[in-house]
């Protein structure tokens, strides 16, 4: 019996080394940036906005997969709190998952009916030609509180467009360009629907407003490129294409429209 009891602690202690050495091993090849964020978390375990910085640190790498798993860690120590759920709304839509996002905003919004969350549901919703879209837009709008007239506006917009009614879309869009003459998603898709309807140079118009407001802005010179591509300008479309490239290396689709015009 005794023996048996010393083999037992024996194995227990092996065990115990072997974690301790994985563990070791596991720090030893993280990331020395995520290892502090990791560090700091285990000192202020409550602080929300260590935890958002190591989910945005994961997001900044594309990888929505290690982002979405240490949200849904947060969600499970505070499941009522609706700016988690929105940052994982936004976590699945920008990894291409519309209908996990879907859930994720509309728990938002169960939670916590604030105009952000009203926004985020709706830009969902207008994408995914849902008509209910507009009833968030409208809701917005006779907020006077919620003071997102601009947003309501560039909700009713994009309905419109994925709706493929594009004249009907750009107004709404220029509408929004008068409240902030800065808002480069409103140029963009003002222009995404100008290129639909083959006016390729007032697209070009509308995109290079964007780009100059915001140098980073890779949509603006991937559709750029887009318009000059259709205007058969194969090396102004490559210039745009490779900026594309440049502000982001994995912008799958300017890189294949960059091997296509090449």
């Amino acid at each position: 019996m005794k023996n048996i009891f010393i083999v037992f602690i024996t194995v227990c202690i092996c065990c115990m080394a072997c974690n301790n050495a994985a563990t070791n091993a596991d720090k030893a090849s993280m990331p020395a940036q995520e290892q502090q964020l990791r560090n700091a978390i285990s000192q202020y375990p409550d602080s929300m906005l260590l935890m958002e910085n190591l989910i945005q640190y994961f997001r900044d790498s594309s990888n929505f997969k290690q982002a979405i798993a240490e949200t849904e860690k947060a969600i499970q120590k505070d499941s009522i709190n609706a700016r988690l759920w929105d940052i994982k709304g936004q976590l699945h839509f920008e990894n291409a998952d519309t209908i996990n996002a879907m859930k994720d905003f509309k728990k938002a919004f169960t939670i916590d009916a604030q105009p952000k969350y009203i926004i985020s549901l709706g830009a969902l919703y207008a994408q995914t030609k849902n008509i209910s879209a507009l009833a968030m837009a409208d809701a917005l709008l006779h907020n006077p509180n919620a003071k997102a007239e601009k947003q309501a506006l560039f909700i009713e917009g994009l309905y419109y467009s994925y709706s493929s009614e594009y004249e009907k879309a750009i107004p709404f869009f220029d509408t929004c360009l008068t409240i902030d003459y800065t808002y480069t998603d409103a140029y963009k898709e003002k222009a995404k629907c100008l290129y639909h309807l083959a006016k390729y140079k007032e697209a070009i118009q509308s995109l290079n407003k964007a780009v100059a407001l915001q140098s980073s802005f890779e949509e603006g010179y991937y559709w750029l490129g887009r318009c000059y591509e259709k205007l058969n300008q194969p090396q102004d479309a490559i210039m745009n294409y490779k900026a594309a490239v440049l502000i982001d290396p994995e912008y799958a689709e300017a890189k294949k429209a960059l091997a296509r015009v090449k």
